[in-house]
């Protein structure tokens, strides 16, 4: 039996800043669907949300900078 989508039933709206940040990881990019287990039509509206929301600066294009990685 395939799980169910964690996303099903909820409205995606890029002004939930609160639900598409847990949907990003911690450098900001967007979590792949294997390890969130969205479904693809969700993971679409998810992804075109959280690009809109960055837009309009609500979520950042880059969480966190660590210079001590780019060494």
């Amino acid at each position: 039996m395939k799980n169910k989508c964690p996303l099903e039933g909820v409205v995606i709206d890029y002004k939930d800043t609160e639900l598409l940040s847990k949907y990003i990881t911690k450098f900001g990019k967007i979590t792949p669907r294997y390890y969130t287990g969205v479904s693809l039509k969700n993971q679409k509206k998810l992804a075109l949300a959280i690009k809109r929301a960055r837009m309009v600066a609500l979520l950042p294009f880059v969480k966190s900078f660590d210079p001590e990685l780019r060494k």
